[in-house]
């Protein structure tokens, strides 16, 4: 917190959970003209001075925090890090915020949390949230239902903004011949099934090259993960991939953003490796960067482009499928190309960049009018309703 903070009269002084994400910090807008009241995220208070890049556990998701910054925060907005805690603890919170009048809203990105195994607790989590936050947002129309049917509550949908930076040069690919399909595995999180993917993936190139369309598979995992044993798995997977396929691996440092998004840019379809989750960045920063996007059915992230041709679901697990929808996207391609390396991918990618320009500030507009809502829910309500008890939480 600083002194340079503007009063709460002048602008909307938010703590975010966290503020230091990348869809967070995408949803200022980018032309001040476009809100009529300014909105200010707080930085994220450091959990450990010595990683400054690391925000959770959520120093701002806490109790006594709250009290003791109750004068500068005028809005608390929940979207990830909630598995930091307990639900007391998490009860504590929206008690404690409902005490001292700051609205809470939350952004239900997860339905299925990708860093959990067990989402018994997120599924606690989520409850309490979603009865006691005084605005409710989602990503899709998918999401949307979900919640309802489930919670009996439906949030407003806002769409996930860009995530590739809009004023920085956008990486279009390095020109190749073969056709190659990737997937990151990352640090192999829960919602990664690495092995399961990458033996998928490699039958399904199996089937591509007996049909006449042949492709290159690249898999990349970076060299700490959450799974040794996995990560030993999907290097056998690789060793043992037929000889007349091309199945690389590279095992490499984790990746920046700019170095996260040139290897993304050099691939003609992207293999989405999820078991379980609801929405993806990789889906958004993939369609920024005009890379096709070849997907599990899991979640809702068949919803967050449902427009887009670039875009293909396969059943996890299932080679056939999946060597379906990589030959779609491939054909779709040879149509109207959009290879790396090519002007019609640098083209298609300045293209992106300039809805993504319009529809940030459209976000930035939506996410205004939540917080202007919730400020007038919780005037209207005053400090004395009771948090719902453990029993009401799920309809």
């Amino acid at each position: 917190m600083t002194d340079s903070v503007p009063p709460a009269r002048d602008a909307l002084r938010v703590a975010s959970v966290p503020a230091g994400h990348p869809y967070v910090r995408h949803l200022q807008p980018l032309d001040g003209t476009a809100v009529v009241r300014r909105v200010v995220r707080l930085d994220d208070p450091l959990p450990d001075p010595a990683e400054p890049a690391r925000w959770w556990p959520p120093v701002v998701l806490d109790a006594g925090w709250l009290t003791e910054h109750a004068a500068e925060v005028d809005v608390l907005h929940v979207h990830f890090g909630t598995e930091s805690y307990d639900l007391e603890h998490l009860r504590r919170v929206v008690e404690t915020a409902r005490a001292l009048g700051v609205p809470v809203v939350h952004t239900v990105h997860d339905l299925v949390n990708p860093q959990l195994t067990d989402q018994a607790p997120h599924l606690a989590h989520l409850g309490l949230l979603v009865a006691e936050a005084d605005e409710l947002l989602t990503l899709t129309d998918g999401a949307a239902d979900e919640v309802e049917r489930v919670f009996g509550r439906r949030p407003v949908v806002v769409p996930h903004p860009h995530l590739l930076p809009l004023d920085a040069p956008a990486p279009a690919g390095t020109a190749h011949d073969d056709v190659v399909v990737g997937v990151s595995l990352r640090d192999l999180r829960p919602n990664v099934d690495g092995p399961g993917t990458v033996a998928t993936l490699v039958a399904a190139a199996r089937l591509l090259a007996d049909a006449g369309t042949p492709v290159s598979v690249r898999v990349d995992v970076n060299e700490r993960v959450r799974d040794a044993a996995a990560l030993a798995e999907v290097e056998a997977l690789v060793a043992d991939a037929p000889t007349d396929l091309d199945v690389s691996l590279a095992v490499h440092p984790r990746l920046d953003d700019d170095q996260l998004a040139s290897a993304l840019a050099d691939l003609d379809v992207v293999v989405l490796p999820y078991s379980h989750g609801t929405h993806s960045g990789w889906v958004e920063l993939s369609w920024d960067l005009g890379v096709p996007v070849a997907a599990p059915r899991v979640g809702h992230v068949a919803d967050q482009h449902p427009s887009a041709t670039d875009t293909a679901s396969f059943t996890a697990g299932d080679a056939v499928e999946l060597a379906a929808a990589v030959a779609s996207l491939v054909t779709a391609r040879g149509t109207s190309p959009a290879r790396p390396g090519t002007e019609a991918r640098a083209a298609l990618v300045v293209r992106r960049r300039e809805a993504r320009r319009a529809q940030r500030d459209d976000v930035a507009r939506a996410h205004l009018a939540a917080y202007e809502r919730a400020l007038a829910v919780a005037a209207d309500r005053g400090a004395s309703a009771p948090v719902a008890g453990p029993g009401e939480l799920v309809s």
